[in-house]
């Protein structure tokens, strides 16, 4: 039965159903040799190997592993969800995950491993005893990427088609299909072509009028021209800018426990839009990304392309403690090195930080000159702005800042005076009546007052002697002769002002001034401006003394690191009537803090009428120039990173452990690759630009061949869903085998020779005939290739997460195709030392853009994107996996936002003028075709008995709309 007419039919009886793959889509086998060993391999046989087996556990050989450790079997075939080895991967638990520390597996690796054992856990012995070890790893002179690129001519063989016969993509494809006695499939249809093409390019379906363009045009140069229309429409650079962003781990938020929103890296998004969309060469494009601030320096459109280097996770944290800020500092150069080595090179340089590779002939040394280059590089954001503009903002600016510098100078000179004779007068002071403010018990007592309100004026802080404005309290009480009225189970009612709000905390405000008569200790109230409390009894009380705390659960010495400034300076006062206040003690008693507490204490006492006015008067005149500048519009800052000279000269860490200081090491080209491009090495102390410069020049040499081998690999493997090499950004032992090695050589040098321009690339795989067959599945040819690694038909594939919102709102007709500036968010963002990104149910019209303009942040879930496995971009994501899961179904059926996308699809057909034409309107829309005879008959049944909503919800569910063939 035809796949729209069971949607309706599911849809007329309520019923819920999964999206589900194509029933063309052959499910992919895991093979043990090139998926599961070098994954054990690289990820646990370090702790679990020969050499060590940590809870008894061994997973280098069949026997030991089937047989598991301390906690019984770690793999029983047949039963992934019972097997200890996926509890333990999958875990959140500190205690149990594994692997304990560094990178967790990429969801990709575990639905491998749960394949496997699913599948039967298969794992053919091997007789290793006189196996040398050379053969377990690749070798620097004889591993296949590490060579020079192969010039290369297309096979020629008999029988090949004449229309196989014309490009030299084929020619390869077809002879290693001809090895394996398999023939490639007849031609797709042009309907088939056109959306296939389309969607490939573009990442959008194209209108009824362009399919019907197409199909009727009687040009042999159709596919010809419409292939280069699409490659000139600017939807062709959001879609290939999306892949490269997904490569270069493109997050706007920056990771970790806190996960601050980053609101000024979506330059760099449209960066690369613009770039794909320029055709931009991609060894210039290297350079820019690695050093555009050198190459384009006052060009913001070429120096923003620095945002590489600081657009993936950064902890921002700090910390205090000198050995924990290397570590820190060596993790933060870590993702630099491994962004770089994995998207340009397609080598994984950093699993050689603590000590040779284990795998690739990549010495750790390799690792240290890679950081050598970086070690200037800061997160931050930088002013990006052309020569003019700075000129412009500094004819306007520097006059004020000018005038501010004079003052300033003149204010400090008296400060300076006062400051003198305050300390002074500070001197005289002798027997203070209380000890100095402390942060976990202040007590002041007073003579017997009677008071229905009390006032608690903060005056300074410990960070501020001049303001009490974001002071923190834990507790306050105010004690008659023998109990503590101010307690809000007294009934006692506090008022204040909060600096701080936790939007994402229910109840009761985390930072408010009812924190403060809880009886608690521990949390506290964070002072806003007017910086005082005032306390409401239930009844006119006689007050003796009062007790304020910033921590009372700290010990006296303690630091009380991170919890903000105690209360340093304060006053009290009391009322009876709430209008008449009387103040009855201050911090006077106590000795100021430190010395700029005196000085503001006494400062006050000591300066002259003359000398107070003077100050008032620099205050308002520094006041009125701090307006006037803040009123110049600011040159715009981009979070692209800052460069600094390195202060020290790079090192190689023994053990990856920054204080073990191995052999200095300077910037300077890989050993893994001498014998490849020209080689070079910088001095120790080289300029820091210089050596950014010099590894991208290296990096995008035409002598180097992986960069171009792995450029040309991403390429295929976006437009095929596999790449010759089927592990993107690894191009070592670990990583897949090329099936047709000649043929990625050979499209490397055409990279080169069309001047590293993608485009021309683009349109020579696109215009073959491989990639122009159709996709109809045969068992025979799928006995031999199930996975269609060898392309003896176009392998279908389901839309992207991004593909099927975009495509939601083209079919609805609501798709803004507005390009550049600010994203927009699907979450409410709330910030509170950490960030929350709270899912939005209702999407609304501002959010009508293409996914690629949406701000992703890190660790957060995005209906609709999310469910389809949009990646998590705490790490880079060269392939994309594509599950299926009921929640996948849920969210096409109910969720606001497809059906708002269902009535507005509904509504846009309503032009027509009869029902039927409005069905057909709807699956030319959806499926580039008219529906057939049954179709049309059961999409008519169920809008009579249901309405055009539960039609529109069909056609957004239905398979054929959410795969391409």
């Amino acid at each position: 039965m035809n796949r729209v007419k069971i949607l309706c039919l599911l849809l007329v009886l309520g019923g819920l159903f999964s999206v589900a793959p194509s029933t063309t889509q052959a499910i992919q086998a895991v093979d043990f040799e090139r998926d599961i060993r070098p994954l054990l391999h690289a990820r646990c046989v370090e702790c679990h190997g020969a050499e060590k087996q940590k809870s008894g556990l061994r997973l280098d050989t069949k026997s030991s592993a089937m047989k598991g450790g301390v906690s019984g079997a770690a793999i029983i075939p047949g039963k992934s969800a019972e097997s200890e080895l996926i509890r333990r991967i999958t875990s959140t638990d500190k205690a149990e995950m594994m692997p304990p520390t560094g990178e967790r597996l990429t969801p990709r690796e575990i639905s491998l491993l749960k394949a496997w054992i699913d599948a039967g856990a298969n794992w053919p012995e091997e007789n290793t005893a006189n196996v040398p070890a050379a053969s377990k790893r690749a070798d620097k002179a004889t591993w296949w990427s590490l060579q020079p690129l192969a010039k290369v001519e297309p096979p020629m063989r008999s029988g090949i088609p004449a229309a196989w016969d014309k490009s030299p993509i084929d020619r390869f494809i077809f002879a290693r299909l001809a090895e394996r006695g398999l023939q490639p499939n007849p031609p797709a249809d042009r309907r088939t072509l056109i959306r296939r093409v389309t969607y490939d390019l573009t990442g959008l379906p194209p209108s009824p009028e362009e399919v019907e363009a197409f199909v009727d045009d009687p040009d042999p140069q159709a596919y010809e021209k419409l292939v280069d229309r699409l490659l000139a429409s600017p939807r062709y650079g959001e879609q290939w800018g999306r892949h490269w962003l997904d490569v270069v781990r493109f997050g706007e938020s920056k990771g970790f426990e806190q996960n601050h929103v980053i609101n000024n890296l979506w330059p760099f998004r449209d960066y690369v839009i613009r770039s794909f969309n320029e055709d931009k060469p991609f060894n210039r494009f290297i350079i820019e990304q690695l050093a555009g601030d050198v190459v384009g320096r006052g060009n913001p459109a070429i120096e923003v392309g620095t945002a590489f280097l600081v657009c993936g996770p950064y902890d921002s944290v700090g910390n205090q403690d000198a050995v924990q800020q290397k570590i820190i500092r060596a993790n933060t150069l870590d993702d630099l090195i491994t962004a770089t080595s994995n998207a340009f090179l397609g080598l994984t340089v950093n699993c050689a930080r603590c000590h040779n590779h284990k795998f690739d002939p990549i010495p750790t040394e390799d690792y240290y000159r890679l950081r050598a280059a970086f070690e200037g590089v800061i997160h931050s954001e930088r002013v990006l702005a052309t020569d003019e503009e700075k000129q412009r903002y500094a004819a306007k600016a520097g006059p004020l800042e000018t005038q501010k510098a004079e003052l300033t100078k003149e204010k400090q000179a008296l400060d300076k005076s006062i400051a003198v004779r305050a300390k002074e007068r500070a001197a005289q002071v002798q027997n203070y009546k209380l000890p100095v403010i402390n942060r976990y018990f202040n007590e002041h007592r007073f003579a017997p007052t009677s008071a229905r309100y009390l006032k608690f004026k903060v005056l300074a802080h410990s960070d501020n002697p001049k303001s009490g404005v974001n002071a923190r309290l834990d507790e306050f009480e105010a004690w008659t002769k023998n109990r503590n009225v101010a307690l809000a189970s007294y009934g006692t009612k506090a008022s204040g002002a909060s600096s701080r709000k936790a939007e994402d905390v229910a109840g009761a405000d985390a930072y408010g001034v009812e924190l403060i008569n809880d009886g608690k200790f521990g949390e506290r109230w964070f002072i806003a401006n007017p910086a005082e409390l005032t306390l409401t009894f239930p009844k006119t009380e006689t007050i003796e003394r009062i007790i304020f705390s910033h921590d009372r659960t700290s010990k006296p010495g303690e630091a009380g690191a991170g919890l903000g400034p105690y209360v340093t300076e304060y006053q009290v006062l009391v009322s009876v009537d709430g209008k008449t206040w009387k103040a009855i003690a201050d911090s006077s008693v106590r000795p100021p803090l430190n010395e700029a507490h005196t000085i503001e204490r006494f400062g006050r006492e000591v300066a002259t009428p003359e000398e107070q006015q003077k100050l008032k008067l620099l205050e308002t005149e520094l006041a009125r120039l701090n307006r006037e500048l803040k009123a110049i519009p600011a040159l715009p800052t981009v979070w692209a990173g800052k460069f600094e000279q390195p202060k020290e000269i790079t090192y190689v860490h023994k053990g990856g452990d920054p204080g073990r200081r191995g052999n200095d090491v300077r910037p300077s080209s890989l050993a893994v690759l001498d014998r490849g491009p020209k080689s070079f090495e910088l001095a120790a102390d080289a300029p820091e630009s210089e050596r950014r410069l010099a590894l991208a020049n290296w990096l995008a040499s035409d002598e180097n061949p992986l960069t171009a081998r792995v450029i040309a690999n991403r390429i295929w493997h976006y437009h095929f869903g596999t790449g010759i090499v089927d592990t993107p950004s690894d191009f070592g032992y670990l990583g897949g085998k090329p099936t047709h090695p000649e043929l990625l050589d050979w499209l490397a040098r055409r990279l080169q020779s069309h001047g590293w321009q993608l485009k021309a690339l683009h349109r020579d795989i696109v215009l073959s005939q491989t990639y122009r067959q159709s996709s109809i599945y045969r068992e025979i040819a799928a006995r031999e290739d199930g996975n269609t690694r060898l392309l003896w038909r176009f392998p279908p594939r389901r839309l992207q997460a991004e593909e099927i919102r975009d495509t939601m709102l083209s079919l609805a007709g609501k798709l803004n195709l507005q390009m550049g500036g600010p994203g927009f968010r699907l979450y409410r963002y709330l910030e509170d030392n950490v960030a929350t990104y709270v899912p939005l149910d209702q999407h609304g019209t501002e959010t009508f853009r293409r996914a690629v303009y949406h701000q992703n942040a890190r660790s957060s879930l995005i209906d609709g994107l999310t469910d389809f496995d949009l990646p998590d971009n705490a790490s880079a994501a060269p392939s994309r996996i594509s599950t299926t899961s009921p929640l996948q179904a849920l969210t096409l059926l109910n969720h606001p936002f497809t059906l708002a996308m269902a009535d507005a699809l509904a509504a846009r057909v309503q032009a027509e003028p009869t029902e039927a034409a409005r069905v057909r309107r709807a699956f030319a829309l959806a499926f580039q075709r008219q529906p057939t005879a049954e179709e049309e008959a059961a999409a008519m049944q169920l809008i009579a008995g249901h309405g055009w909503r539960a039609f529109g919800r069909a056609m957004l569910n239905a398979n054929e709309l959410l795969y391409v063939h």
